[in-house]
């Protein structure tokens, strides 16, 4: 292998594939492309041929141009630069912000097919309150993460490598975090670069560990506290988002306020505080979180429900103990928020024993969505709603939220 490496190839590109690619044939192998669209052909470079089964390429020229291209919304990023050369993290810029609902669409609805077991005609919904700005879909993302080389330049990696772009603008992030984000200045020493700019209070720009500091997002009407590094949705509407969602999704007639319900990768209580929002301030909720300043400040965001409690644990392990101690969770609804890598296995095990009698799942991935909807349909219990958001645009990501009940 490496013989085809560098060579260049026309391809009819035909489909899109999990993880921001396009799926196209040479010579009946199967071509992993970026920066294509479906139904387009184009002259590509082979930039990986290790695996016998199929190769990954880069887009170098669109010879046969699909009726969805448009210019790219971050010129870094841009078909115009060598591959080596482009910006990492706008991978659909190309594409009409609506063409891009419909392509995560299909990821989506494909994934839940094939790996679920399950057909559905979820639409991917845009995000109401974005930005009017001069391209639609940027203007949303309150926290950039840039790299640093080692001369001390800053910027995002190039795509799907560690190889850091100087940029001369961020056209995706908020216009907080573009006034502020120190694309011409040096870090030597440091690593990365962090630009934040919470709902509440002045924008930040980090590098280094430095010291703890505590900022304010607001949601609606609510303040939630947490770390300045801490996690928190990044588009700048996500939040009031997942909360209405999380909302929509719990079945009412199926919700018991008193029973133990959980609010698992909770992070610093915002979907619990969805949940006791809801149904009042004497619901029971525990929020499970393994990183403990976030727990620390999601006791302090659930303070006004006092049947809410926050815990620092691993999920699967705290589970576990339940199942140990013959936990009752018949009349429980449980919100998980796993990572982009899902709920897995041994939490989808643990959770069907205890037999919640509904589930609100929160996913970013949708392979990961489509596995577990399929463990947790082996363990009786059935997808019986789904929504999903564009809460990346102009990237391949999308953010569902998925109801199971217990059959």
């Amino acid at each position: 292998m490496g013989e085809n490496l560098g060579s260049r190839i026309e391809l009819e590109v035909s489909n899109v594939a999990h993880g921001g690619v396009m799926v196209a044939r040479h010579e009946g192998r199967v071509v992993f492309v970026a920066d294509a669209i479906p139904g387009e052909r184009v002259l590509a470079e082979i930039t990986d041929d290790s695996k016998a089964k199929f190769w990954r390429a880069d887009t170098v020229q669109v010879l046969e141009s699909s009726e969805h291209r448009r210019p790219h919304v971050w010129s870094a990023a841009s078909i115009d630069r060598a591959p080596a050369d482009r910006a990492g993290g706008a991978e659909f810029g190309h594409i009409d912000l609506e063409h891009q609902r419909e392509l995560k669409r299909h990821v989506l609805t494909d994934s839940l097919k094939r790996m679920g077991r399950v057909e559905t005609d979820v639409t991917v919904e845009s995000i109401e309150g974005e930005p009017t700005t001069e391209a639609p879909g940027t203007g949303w993302r309150t926290r950039l993460h840039l790299h640093v080389a080692d001369d001390g330049t800053v910027g995002p990696y190039a795509a799907r490598s560690h190889r850091v772009i100087p940029v001369d603008d961020v056209p995706l992030a908020t216009e907080q975090v573009r006034a502020i984000a120190p694309l011409d200045e040096r870090f030597p020493g440091a690593t990365s670069v962090d630009v934040i700019a919470p709902s509440v209070g002045n924008p930040w720009v980090l590098s280094g560990a430095g010291k703890r500091t505590t900022i304010t997002e607001r949601v609606g009407d609510r303040d939630f506290r947490l770390d300045v590094r801490g996690f928190w949705q990044v588009h700048r509407n996500a939040a009031q988002t997942l909360t209405e969602a999380v909302q929509w999704a719990i079945d009412p007639e199926r919700f018991d306020a008193r029973a133990t319900n959980l609010d698992l990768y909770g992070g610093v209580g915002l979907l619990a505080a969805a949940v006791g929002d809801r149904f009042g301030p004497a619901t029971r909720i525990t929020t499970v979180e393994s990183d403990s300043t976030a727990t620390d400040h999601a006791s302090g965001n659930l303070v006004e429900w006092v049947g809410a409690r926050a815990i620092t644990a691993r999920v699967d392990r705290y589970l576990s103990q339940l199942v140990k101690e013959g936990a009752r969770m018949r009349d429980a609804t449980v919100v998980l928020d796993p990572p982009r890598s899902g709920a897995g296995r041994p939490v989808v095990d643990r959770l069907a024993d205890l037999g919640p009698a509904q589930l609100v799942y929160v996913a970013c991935d949708p392979v990961a969505l489509a596995r577990d909807v399929a463990l947790f349909a082996d363990r009786g219990y059935r997808l019986q709603r789904i929504r999903a958001f564009d809460l990346f645009p102009h990237t391949h990501h999308v953010e569902a939220v998925a109801a199971l009940v217990r059959d």
